[in-house]
Parts: structure tokens; C-alpha cells; sequence
């Protein structure tokens, strides 16, 4: 590993996977089955065009096998919408509705009876209690974007259709998002570093661009190769790494951060552990004397890096 996140698209410490119209990450194929939707890309012995199913936990582990032992590669939240292609031994082979990714989450996370969402938590995170009371032992634990119906609106509490309260404060209209998507990035700083998290509990560079982008209302791919070839506009990289923007997009191999202002960035990061915010020379310097030199700036719109 090096000082900095080692390359986020392949955990086995390899390169990531080059571009490919039938890239795995995001295409259902494997050597026994492949999606419906892929007949005439791909031979398979057999297709499948898969069923919907919603996640019912907090954040559930995606993985490349299914096996518990392998490492995480993603997270699904609750409330997100999954297409189930197989299931056996109590895993689910998938295809995130959202992001496209593919990969195995235990089925048992997973139902059938799937409820329009009205809902999406705004905080960081909140709780699901048995009642209207803070002081009840709560249930479960809902991270940012997690989507809920709401059955009943109150002032203090709303009661959800599936059952248990959340606070009020706490949620907003599900196509309501923030403004500034750097701020979102911003509230997560000491957030500790977890290789395939999206939640305040753990989170990885990639996926702290991807659900801090989510939050305002924008669609981001997984990893990073993906975000520096389709998120934004490609901008010169300074000589002097000066002059950037905020919610300006810094890429390595591997590895992304977020500009907070023409010097300051923060990004989820292995030699911290966590997500922390430092200058953009000081990290450029090191990471360049333990990897590799600074790759590329994509620029979003204006929008995407708004204040206010």
C-alpha cells in the first residue's frame, strides 16, 4: 500500500480494469450467466433479465464474490433499488439501479415488496426509533441519501410506512438536494477511511465524490477511472497548482480529492485514515514521492459548486 489510497478499482492490489464496453463493475456478465440486456455483446450459457428488489438495511457490503471473507468493494443504502440476476447460499448477484455496479450483497437485505420512496435523509445520519421518543433504543441506523416513505409527517417525528420514527429534522423531500456539494465533503472531514464505504461510518475517496455529489442532485460513478472520464470538463493542471476552483475534481491513479477552494482540498485518504483537508501541493508532493504525479482536474458546473 502506498502513502496515499492504493488503486481503488481492484482490491487485490492490481491495476484497476482498463475501460471496456463490458467493464464487470458495471456490466452483469460472468462465465455461467450474463443480463438479458447483454444478449448479442456477450456468449453465456444462460441469461437472465433479473428482478427488482429494494435494500432494507443500513448500508449493506457489496462484494466481488460471494464469500464473507472478501473485502468490501461498494456499499447499497437503504431504501436503493437493486436487480437481482441469481441468488444461492444466501447471496445475490446485482446490479446497483443507481450507479450501474455489479458485485454479490447477502439476500437476506434485500425484499421484494417495493415502496416509492418520498423521503431521503439529509443528515449525515439519523436513527429509526420504535416510537416519537429519543430516548427509545433505536433500531437501526440510516446514513446520508438513504431513501424512506414517509407514512405520517409531524412536527418533531415522522412516522415511516415501513415501520418506526425518524426525526424530522433530520429528512427532506427526496428531489430536494443541496447546493454545494463540497460542503457535504466538508461536514464528513475525520470521517474514518474504509475501502468501499459511503457512509459517515467509513468512507474511500471515490465514495466521498459520489454520495457528496448525490446529496445535490447529481449522478457520479463508483471509482475513480470512471469519475476522471465523465464527470465535468478536463482543466489544465497548473504549474504552480494554483487558481483552482472549488468543487474543482483532482485526480491520480487511484485516488481523488476536492478542491475547497483555489488551495485547500479534502479527500478520503490512506495516510491520514479518515477524511481530512490539506493543501493541494502538500499532497500532490507526497503522493508523487510514493506513487505517482498528479493526473488530471475536471471541473464541474457552476451549479455543482455552488455556496449558499
Amino acid at each position: 500500500m502506498t502513502d496515499e489510497t492504493p488503486e481503488r478499482a481492484n482490491a487485490d492490489g492490481g491495476p484497476p480494469p482498463l475501460p471496456h464496453p463490458l467493464d464487470p463493475r458495471r456490466h452483469a456478465v460472468r462465465p455461467d450467466l450474463a443480463a438479458l440486456s447483454l444478449r448479442g455483446q456477450v456468449d453465456a450459457p444462460r441469461y437472465s433479465a433479473g428482478v427488482i428488489r429494494q435494500v432494507t438495511r443500513p448500508a449493506v457490503p457489496l462484494k466481488r464474490e460471494p464469500n464473507p471473507n472478501f473485502g468490501l468493494e461498494n456499499e447499497v443504502i437503504y431504501g436503493e433499488l437493486v436487480r437481482v440476476y441469481d441468488e444461492r447460499e444466501g447471496w445475490a448477484w446485482v446490479q446497483i439501479e443507481r450507479d450501474r455496479y455489479v458485485g454479490y450483497v447477502p439476500s437476506a437485505a434485500l425484499t421484494g415488496e417495493i415502496m416509492p420512496m418520498t423521503h431521503r435523509v439529509k443528515a449525515l445520519g439519523t436513527f429509526i426509533y420504535p416510537g416519537p421518543d429519543i430516548k427509545t433504543p433505536p433500531v437501526m441506523h440510516l446514513p446520508l441519501n438513504a431513501e424512506l416513505r414517509i407514512a405520517e409527517w409531524g412536527e418533531r417525528f415522522c412516522r415511516l410506512e415501513r415501520g418506526g420514527f425518524v426525526v424530522t429534522r433530520h429528512i427532506g423531500e427526496r428531489d430536494r438536494y443541496e447546493r454545494d456539494f463540497v460542503d457535504i465533503a466538508e461536514r464528513l472531514i475525520g470521517t474514518p477511511y474504509l475501502w468501499g464505504g459511503r457512509t459517515r461510518i467509513g468512507i474511500d475517496c471515490s465514495g466521498l465524490v459520489q454520495i457528496a455529489l448525490q446529496a445535490a442532485g447529481i449522478d457520479a460513478p463508483r471509482d475513480t477511472d470512471m469519475q476522471v472520464a465523465e464527470l465535468g470538463e478536463p482543466v489544465p493542471i497548473p504549474t504552480e497548482l494554483d487558481g483552482l476552483k472549488r468543487g474543482d475534481l483532482v485526480f491520480w491513479p487511484g485516488h481523488v480529492g476536492i478542491m475547497s477552494d483555489a488551495v485547500m482540498m479534502v479527500h478520503a485518504n490512506a495516510h491520514h485514515m479518515a477524511v481530512a483537508v490539506e493543501t493541494l501541493p502538500e499532497a500532490a508532493d507526497r503522493i508523487a514521492k510514493q506513487s505517482s504525479p498528479l493526473a488530471a482536474i475536471r471541473r464541474l458546473s457552476p451549479r455543482a459548486g455552488a455556496t449558499g
